[in-house]
């Protein structure tokens, strides 16, 4: 799928215009069906993503249905080539897939067949790299809407700018609801250090990825010297690099991401490090499947909501007064509004 975004997204590293997607299904013998999604970020990395996944459908199909179990072993196989990028990808959208027509097999939801209850989880909206008057007229809507958070993409030519932004929002959100703000790996460490303590005392609820996602020691200098919690987690490939992380200190919060972390198996191994180390955990985008892994998440903190994806979705996740409910959702929530499909298709 090609899907264009109603409002282009602006960050300090570029613009997010489409969501290039790659939508797969899992078809047991009896004709229940999971399914996934896979977010490729670029169109020219859109055909051999689902190519890809067309050559592992062999490796799949009739297979006893076994997420955990089929994921490691299609790790294992491609172990020589390493399970980052594109591989990666592949193998967080087929288990995705799996998951959701494993809890569809037993009628339930995805968070009941990982054990965990169905709750309401608190999400925070999104603000683009959109200047100061824009920024502050989207936090606004947000924050009308019943949102109790909203993050903000920074990173502007001066720590004044960065600054401007931050009190603009506080002033169009109010006191009561927490700030978040991402710099989208924009800066060197050094630079990070010094731009942050200009901004620290402005209360917000972490600075996001201030330097390169897989600096952990560079990361983990900023957190000492940072008085506001460092958020990471996005970009890193798998559990071990989250391992990676929390041995260098890299970051006081992490957010894992469903597909690069390794799907919904990924997920619940990376929650149950989480849950060992005391380290709160939020989600970096697919907000259907997001809302119920926090659920069965120990540590679970904020989901980020994000609606590039709604179009092709037959029921868009639930957010009332900024609040996710995953209460009667089959599976993990995901299907498909096949007019849209077909629309969009590339």
């Amino acid at each position: 799928m090609r899907v264009p975004m109603t409002t282009p997204h602006r960050t300090a590293s570029g613009t997010v215009s489409e969501s290039p997607l790659v939508l797969v299904d899992a078809i047991t013998d009896e004709g229940v069906e999971g399914h996934g999604i896979v977010f490729t970020y670029t169109t020219a990395a859109l055909k051999p993503t689902a190519e890809l996944i067309q050559n592992l459908a062999a490796l799949v199909e009739g297979e006893e249905l076994a997420p955990a179990a089929t994921f490691d072993r299609l790790s294992q196989r491609f172990r020589l080539l390493g399970t980052q990028g594109l591989v990666g990808m592949a193998l967080a959208g087929i288990d995705m897939a799996l998951w959701d027509a494993l809890a569809r097999v037993h009628g339930v939801s995805l968070v009941a067949l990982l054990g965990g209850a169905g709750r309401p989880v608190q999400a925070y909206g999104a603000v683009g790299f959109d200047g100061e008057a824009e920024s502050a007229r989207i936090a606004e809507d947000w924050a009308r809407r019943g949102f109790k958070g909203v993050k903000a993409k920074i990173g502007y030519a001066t720590a004044a700018e960065d600054l401007a932004v931050i009190r603009a929002l506080r002033r169009a959100v109010g006191p009561e609801v927490a700030l978040m703000v991402d710099y989208n790996q924009s800066l060197t460490p050094a630079e990070a250090v010094e731009r942050l303590r200009q901004i620290d005392g402005e209360g917000l609820t972490w600075i996001e990825e201030p330097t390169l996602a897989h600096d952990y020691q560079g990361h983990a200098h900023i957190a000492r010297e940072i008085q506001t919690p460092i958020q990471c987690g996005e970009n890193w490939w798998g559990v071990l690099d989250m391992r990676h992380a929390i041995e260098a200190r890299a970051s006081d919060y992490m957010m894992p991401d469903a597909m690069k972390i390794g799907g919904v198996t990924g997920w619940m191994r990376a929650a149950a490090l989480g849950a060992a180390h005391g380290i709160r955990l939020s989600n970096h985008l697919w907000p259907e499947v997001s809302a119920q892994l926090l659920c069965a998440t120990p540590t679970a903190h904020w989901l980020e909501y994000a609606d590039w994806w709604n179009p092709v979705l037959r029921e868009p996740l639930c957010v009332e007064n900024g609040v996710a409910c995953v209460a009667g959702v089959a599976g993990s929530g995901v299907e498909w509004n096949e007019e849209a499909v077909a629309r969009f298709s590339a």
